[in-house]
């Protein structure tokens, strides 16, 4: 396995690997590396994993398989938890620039392809940070059973029954004889 350049996180040179056969792999571990993902979003555990780099005969594919936590709410009972989520990255890298000559190469034949820099290095925190974001659960649980807040007191509902008063806005009472073709609404 190889390791990136330190200091710089999920960025890989790969000058060397262009200038191989076509079918080349490169295996490198990824462990304990922090990105800076917004102010939304934060990471409760660093990312970890692994990212194997192939020569095509094009430039790379990127076959990244990494594991990270996210730190969120529940939302439905507003605790604070930590989301496992795991990122299946499959790319294809491309070259900027011709390797031997530093020649520009056209990337606007192919805009949303993941290029290269033109010092021949791979990008990879970019891909990682979208990634995140796509994982990131749209309605997170502390448990598939949590029975969140009371509506009406706004305490956890686990803490046993809540009985409430039934209390009506004095403004909204005239609705309580309201009828619906002749037969009154129940609520």
């Amino acid at each position: 396995m190889t390791r990136a350049r330190l200091g710089e996180p999920l960025t890989y040179p790969v000058a060397g690997l262009l200038e191989d056969v076509a079918g080349t792999l490169r295996v490198y571990p990824v462990s304990g590396v922090t990105i800076g993902i917004g102010d939304d979003l934060e990471l409760a555990e660093p990312i970890d994993g692994q990212v194997r780099l192939t020569r095509t005969n094009r430039g790379l594919i990127v076959d990244a398989d990494l594991h990270a936590a996210l730190a969120t709410k529940c939302s439905r009972c507003l605790r604070d938890v930590d989301v496992p989520i795991t990122l299946k990255i499959r790319e294809e890298a491309l070259p900027s620039v011709e390797l031997t000559t530093g020649t520009p190469l056209d990337t606007s034949r192919e805009p949303d392809a993941l290029w290269l820099t033109a010092r021949h290095e791979l990008l990879l925190e970019p891909v990682v940070r979208d990634e995140i974001y796509l994982a990131e659960p749209i309605a997170p649980l502390c448990r598939p059973d949590c029975p969140g807040l009371c509506v009406t007191c706004g305490l956890e509902l686990e803490g046993g029954p809540h009985a409430h008063a039934e209390e009506i806005d004095e403004r909204l009472s005239v609705l309580r004889g309201f009828t619906v073709d002749g037969e009154a609404e129940s609520g």
